[in-house]
């Protein structure tokens, strides 16, 4: 194959001159800006390749994809093996060099084996579990009441299914929904064995132990320290989890009755109004705490002013702009995908892309006019504008400082996604002013407000934590592929207090119905950036000049906190995240404590509501 292909041998050819000279400063530096030069054509025919897949999937577009992946694996493999010459003299680099090869040790999520075959067999199955799960539908039986909710056809995507769970209070339809879309894992099961042996083979190729080893490597300290530092981290929110479940299953059990939902056991995970229990918000209305103080209810207004993709995702940028970020090119808006087409299959998981790693930024979303993704597409845009930010620096620098920091800008963005903010933008009514309500009352609007965020920030916690332990397991082979299904929810039922609809099989595969397990997506990130937003939060705040309560503060229009913001984005990958965090204003290392103080209030109303409860599982 021309192209990236033939250029996939072109380290590996170098031969024993270049080794010879690998112990000098200077040929170090000229491998660098070789491979990085190598990597910009790869990767951004890679994703070229990966973009079409995912907005076309057939069987054509899955070879295509496929074949970006191999040709990127063959190339990284070789390169990371001859990176090795360099280790004699690492003390010796200048920074950026030392740090690039670093980087470029870990750039490989799945780590390609050296046999061509194999390489090929590696990259046809990670494409073509992702691409079942773009494909992925559930067809019910007839007499199913679920059918009610399909649209022309009877068979119904995740975004239907999705929908079921979170707006049906019908508990055979939760159970049904929940194991139609679960059982799109099963295809997959044999596939991801596989996929597991083959990975493994290719990380131990790098001098890694597994590919869970590899994974925990990329955060700018020993593997083991970093284990600790996240026992640390959730032992510091676990009270808080431990609260926020108690008071919710409480209210599950006065909903559907305490047979159903025993005090002291696990929750059934199709309550929960979410596929995968592991965010809260769309069962808000079973748990409000003062429900004549409910928050506005923005699914409605989005709905009732005929709120359209566009629309959001302009106000979306209108956020960044106003903290001073330069628009999004007119080609973001020519090139994203913002609804589900009619005429072809996609995967509709949310997305960010810089398909050119130059600017060419895209969204690949299908919006609704609802609430979640009205603060999803700011999350997306987070990564976009962070994309933007980074995108003239050498190309092993344009990622986040740790991919926790990506996955947090947006995040950080929809805190300041308050009531007020709201009000000021049109969807929940009237202006708000400092105090609209009663000193009561509005301390029951500021609990239900905290609640709502906590169903989403604090519920998600120990589902962020959970997918990578089970992978982990997984690749290390802790766990067998007999024992998938039993020890995911094993983990599930430990971290999360949570319990399969089902009765507990190995001939299911529950974790291929995530995308991020079908699509090879480590999911550490996830669980760091609900602790990093918060410190983000806070520092920018700061900058702002607000001093009041977190839960308050908004730092919409604000530039000071936007400059300092964009100083810390600017920095791509260039050095270490601690360096990073403090460019900020935050410190130098993950700290739950602005969680904490964010939530203080409900928290503290949460110990009052659960006494006398038997709270844990």
């Amino acid at each position: 194959m021309a192209g990236p292909a033939g250029r996939a041998s072109d380290v590996g050819d170098r031969g024993d001159a270049e080794r010879r000279n690998a112990s000098t400063v200077e040929s170090a530096t000229a491998f660098v800006a070789d491979v990085e030069r190598h990597l910009r054509t790869l990767w951004e025919a890679r994703d070229r390749a990966n973009w079409i897949n995912e907005n076309f999937v057939t069987d054509d577009t899955d070879a295509l994809a496929a074949q970006g992946e191999e040709d990127t694996a063959a190339y990284l493999r070789q390169a990371i093996e001859q990176s090795k010459a360099f280790a004699p003299i690492a003390g010796e680099l200048p920074q950026p060099v030392a740090r690039k090869l670093y980087l470029l040790s870990i750039a490989q999520t799945i780590p390609a084996p050296s046999e061509p075959s194999d390489r090929r067999e590696l990259a046809a199955l990670e494409t073509s579990m992702t691409s079942a799960y773009g494909k992925g539908k559930y067809c019910p039986a007839a007499g199913s009441t679920l059918l009610k909710y399909a649209k022309g056809d009877p068979c119904l995507n995740l975004q239907q299914l999705s929908h079921v769970l979170a707006t049906s209070r019908n508990t055979p339809e939760l159970v049904e929904a929940w194991r139609g879309w679960h059982s799109v894992g099963r295809s997959m099961r044999a596939k991801y064995s596989r996929y597991v042996e083959l990975a493994n083979r290719g990380a131990r190729e790098i001098a890694f132990a597994d590919v869970g080893a590899l994974w925990r490597s990329g955060y700018d300290m020993p593997p083991t320290e970093l284990e600790a530092d996240i026992e640390r981290l959730w032992a510091d929110v676990k009270p808080l989890y431990d609260a926020l479940h108690c008071f919710v299953r409480a209210k599950l059990a006065a909903r559907y009755g305490a047979e159903k939902v025993p005090e002291g056991a696990p929750i059934p995970a199709e309550l929960l109004g979410n596929m995968w229990a592991q965010e809260w918000n769309n069962i808000f209305d079973l748990v409000v705490p003062y429900p004549r103080e409910a928050p506005p209810d923005v699914t409605r207004a989005l709905q009732a002013q005929h709120w359209d993709a566009l629309k959001m995702v302009h106000q979306g940028e209108q956020f960044f702009t106003g903290l001073g970020f330069d628009p999004l090119p007119a080609t973001f808006w020519q090139r994203s995908l913002f609804t589900r087409p009619r005429d072809r299959e996609v995967v509709c998981h949310a997305s960010a892309w810089d398909v050119s790693w130059g600017g060419d930024l895209r969204v690949k979303m299908c919006i609704e006019p609802t609430e979640e993704d009205f603060v999803t597409i700011h999350h997306e845009l987070g990564h976009d504008f962070y994309f933007q930010r980074y995108g003239s620096l050498p190309i092993l620098f344009e990622q986040g400082a740790n991919d926790g920091f990506h996955e947090a800008i947006g995040d950080t963005m929809a805190l300041s996604v308050t009531p007020e903010y709201l009000a000021n933008i049109g969807l929940s009514g009237p202006r708000l002013g400092p105090s609209p309500l009663p000193s009561t009352m509005a301390e029951h609007a500021r609990i239900n407000q905290q609640m709502k965020m906590a169903l989403d920030k604090v519920a998600f916690l120990p589902f962020g934590l959970l997918i990578d332990k089970w992978r982990w397991e997984v690749f290390s082979g802790k766990v067998s592929p007999g024992e998938y299904d039993s020890a995911w929810w094993k983990l599930a039922g430990q971290y999360q207090g949570v319990r399969s609809p089902s009765p507990i099989t190995e001939d299911d595969f529950d974790p291929g119905a995530k995308f991020h397990v079908a699509s090879s997506t480590p999911y550490l990130r996830y669980f760091l950036a609900r602790i990093y937003q918060f410190q983000f939060h806070k520092a920018l705040c700061a900058a702002a000049g607000q001093a009041g309560p977190l839960d308050t503060c908004s730092i919409r229009g604000s530039k000071e906190a936007g400059t300092k913001l964009m100083a810390m984005l600017s920095l791509g990958a260039s050095r270490p995240w601690p360096e990073a965090l403090d460019v900020i204003g935050a410190g130098k290392k993950a700290d739950a404590g602005p969680l904490l103080e964010y939530f203080k209030p409900l928290s503290q109303w949460l110990g009052e509501q659960n006494k006398g409860r038997k709270c844990g599982w």
